[in-house]
């Protein structure tokens, strides 16, 4: 199963959540403290983390399609 993510950085109120459950798949920019998207089309490995910072994620800026 392939799964796609997207982030809206201009809704993204920086919160960290994302970052800290799937660090293989977000970060946080070191000048704005904003998402940085580091894998579009993450390992399926990674997919239930993904899923757990899409629920956590405050502002709603994290979206997937599978």
């Amino acid at each position: 199963m392939v799964m796609k993510v997207a982030v809206d950085r201009d809704i993204c109120c920086g919160a960290g959540q994302c970052g800290a459950i799937a660090p293989g798949v977000f970060d946080e920019d070191d000048n704005d403290g904003l998402v940085i998207l580091l894998t579009d089309s993450p390992a399926p490995e990674h997919h239930a983390h993904v899923r757990e910072a899409v629920d956590a994620c405050p502002a709603a800026a994290i979206s997937i399609t599978e």
